[in-house]
């Protein structure tokens, strides 16, 4: 995925009043710990080895952040906790968009 739209994630995120927690998964396999805080925190270090990013929400939070999702067409899909937003697709994945 490029800036453009991690960028746009990011600031619809966080223009959020109550913003969702998010993680990450890198290219290297590390995955970050949750953090609330996507205007500094989710940019540090760029965009390059993030395979995917976990926004854990709410429930009374899922169906507005569904449509915030919708509205930049991203790839990725409802999980149990929120939404995976993917970054890559792994070899042989078939990407949906939300």
């Amino acid at each position: 995925m490029n800036n453009t739209k991690w960028n746009e994630l990011r600031d619809a995120m966080s223009s959020l009043e109550n913003s969702p927690a998010w993680t990450t998964l890198c290219a290297n396999g590390h995955r970050s710990h949750p953090d609330r805080e996507w205007f500094y925190h989710f940019s540090e270090g760029g965009y390059d080895d993030i395979l995917s990013v976990d926004i854990l929400v709410e429930p009374s939070q899922r169906q507005h952040i569904l449509r915030v999702l919708q509205q930049i067409h991203l790839p990725g899909e409802e999980t149990a906790d929120g939404f995976r937003v993917y970054g890559y697709a792994r070899s042989g994945q078939i990407l949906r968009y939300l």
